[in-house]
């Protein structure tokens, strides 16, 4: 078996047992990845919005 296929299906299996185990916890993980990428992507716009406004 390809070792990139074992690690994928543990970190599957992993994740699955997060969520079953603790499902409120991952939610909320789950929510502050989300908004960590909103708050990096409002930064990108700001700062390129900036450089042709100037």
């Amino acid at each position: 078996m390809n070792t990139k296929k074992i690690v994928g299906l543990s970190a599957i299996a992993l994740v699955l047992f997060f969520v079953i185990a603790q499902p409120g916890h991952a939610a909320g993980m789950v929510n502050n990845g989300v908004g960590f990428l909103r708050n990096s992507a409002e930064a990108v716009i700001t700062f390129v919005s900036n450089v042709f406004n100037s």
